[in-house]
């Protein structure tokens, strides 16, 4: 395997007229330049260059090859600069993971918005609750609840402070009354999420930072968190939602919240993406406007 190093030594030779004057010009020792073009010669099985104690020239192979070499350089460094000025533009190719509620409800629209602003970016989105392997999956980015257990992704906050809300329609709690504590729950269908095949029938609720869990059930459970919104929307039964999910339903009255003298379970909104490296300028903008538009939403 040819190395750009050897390359470079070859060409700053062949430029210089000399093996000490190509080690000066890359900082490099005589020993390891020497080592460098030997090891190139012996890739390419013929020597590039004559040397003798006082001359350096190019044989007739080091002059077929000098060209090839020089445009494999050039290449690389059209390679990088194409790179680093892209790193400085909004445009290209962003694959995005969203929440099915979430993401159809609200932030498709904010989505809109940004291409808009951006016309050269161009959004591939997928819609889904389940945990997304940043590594295997073809997702550049993903908008989740919570911390990501994969300490080594990059979790950046959107709304850190978002919370879980316990709500059912109005002709739900006209039909079943409201329960008065946590533990009255037992008396109601609650209507289950489940992630990852894990099914989340325990909930949560907090009073003065106390904890009160409490198994719940019912007689639906889903892997899609729109269609427990719709179920609870519908009179289905009591949702124990993401507030951010429930928050249009609530203001337009289809949706009341109840136990409001607890706090619910802590829900925080990240973009997650597996290496800083990804935050270029397109994702750095695509997270300040959602940032900007969903902390004024949830306000």
């Amino acid at each position: 395997m040819i190395r750009l190093e050897d390359l470079l030594i070859f060409l700053s030779a062949a430029d210089n007229g000399s093996l000490s004057a190509a080690a000066r010009q890359l900082d490099l020792t005589p020993a390891v330049a020497s080592v460098g073009l030997k090891r190139l010669e012996a890739e390419l099985g013929t020597r590039l260059l004559a040397r003798s104690t006082r001359s350096l020239r190019l044989t007739p192979d080091g002059e077929r090859y000098l060209q090839y070499a020089r445009n494999v350089i050039e290449q690389v460094e059209a390679g990088q600069n194409a790179v680093a000025h892209g790193r400085k533009m909004i445009g290209g190719s962003v694959s995005l993971s969203v929440p099915s509620d979430l993401g159809r409800s609200v932030l498709a629209g904010w989505l809109d918005e940004f291409q808009e602003q951006h016309p050269a970016v161009s959004l591939q989105v997928h819609i889904g609750d389940s945990v997304t392997d940043m590594f295997r999956a073809p997702i550049a980015l993903a908008i989740r609840y919570g911390v990501p257990e994969d300490s080594s992704l990059v979790a950046l906050p959107l709304v850190p402070e978002n919370r879980r809300v316990l709500c059912a329609s109005p002709e739900y709690f006209a039909r079943h009354g409201y329960p008065e504590s946590p533990a009255a729950l037992a008396q109601h269908n609650c209507l289950r999420f489940a992630l990852s095949d894990v099914l989340h029938d325990r909930w949560t609720f907090y009073r003065n930072g106390e904890p009160t869990a409490v198994s719940v059930h019912g007689n639906r459970s889903t892997d899609d968190g729109e269609l427990v919104r719709r179920w609870a929307v519908a009179g289905r039964g009591i949702a124990y939602k993401s507030r951010l999910d429930v928050l249009g339903d609530l203001k337009a009255g289809r949706l009341v919240a109840a136990l409001t003298d607890f706090e619910g379970e802590t829900a925080p909104l990240h973009l997650v993406c597996a290496h800083r490296s990804m935050l270029s300028p397109t994702v750095n903008a695509l997270r300040d406007l959602l940032r900007e538009r969903l902390q004024a939403y949830a306000a």
